[in-house]
């Protein structure tokens, strides 16, 4: 039975096949598949590996976890699964599904952000606006 592993505090841009290296130093049979982002096509910063036995899986935890790889300490931990019918999906979760399990949502305690100028910290809503601007002004330059 295959062993689903999480590999986490992945630098944004490595090598796969240093990282292939490294689990192949443990030993064989172990696949690795990095979650990327879709707008960048970076990294996030974590993946996901498949292990074909126990203690294979063991080994890896053992010997990666905490592990230096580009600058990064290597986080590595057994994956939990999803429950499959708790409908945490995205695509498969409507209205018509949570209101049929009797009308009860999970209480969440929200935020409320206060319009209030705050004169610490720019308003997040514009900081990257703010951060543009700052760059042409200091690409500007006068004549003299």
């Amino acid at each position: 039975m295959s062993v689903r592993l999480y590999i986490g505090n992945l630098p944004q841009t490595f090598d796969s096949k240093e990282l292939e290296e490294l689990f192949a130093s443990v030993g064989k049979g172990i696949r690795f598949k990095p979650v990327f982002d879709r707008e960048s096509g970076g990294c996030r910063g974590f993946g996901f590996a498949n292990v074909e036995d126990e203690k294979l899986a063991n080994a890896v935890i053992e010997q990666l976890n905490g592990r230096e790889f580009n600058g990064n300490n290597l986080r590595v931990e057994r994956s939990e699964r999803r429950e499959s019918n708790n409908g945490g999906g995205r695509r498969n979760n409507n209205s018509t599904n949570a209101n049929s399990q009797g009308g009860k949502r999970k209480q969440t305690k929200k935020v409320v952000h206060s319009d209030a100028p705050n004169d610490a910290a720019p308003d997040p809503r514009w900081a990257g606006e703010l951060s543009k601007l700052k760059d042409l002004l200091a690409n500007q330059k006068t004549a003299v």
